[in-house]
């Protein structure tokens, strides 16, 4: 356990930034279960609409830092090439 001020007040804030980061992973998978999910059925409208909305989740995920650039761009693309599949 700490004895200093600020590095008290710093596992206060580590936990809570770990909890932000946990909720918006699980939220991310979330997103992109519900795409596989679509695509799995079939259903081409179901399924863009998820993918938009996927795509959407993993550019915040970059911007947030949770993400590589390159990891995100790796699943865009999977998405964008099972998504044209279904055509």
């Amino acid at each position: 356990m700490p004895n200093i001020k600020s590095a008290k007040k710093r596992v206060l804030v580590n936990k809570t930034k770990a909890m932000q980061n946990k909720t918006a992973r699980s939220a991310l998978k979330t997103d992109i279960k519900k795409f596989e999910a679509a695509v799995a059925e079939g259903n081409r409208s179901e399924a863009d609409s998820a993918y938009k909305v996927a795509v959407k989740a993993v550019d915040k995920a970059v911007g947030h830092g949770l993400l590589h650039r390159n990891n995100a761009a790796r699943k865009k693309s999977a998405m964008t090439i099972k998504l044209n599949k279904l055509a």
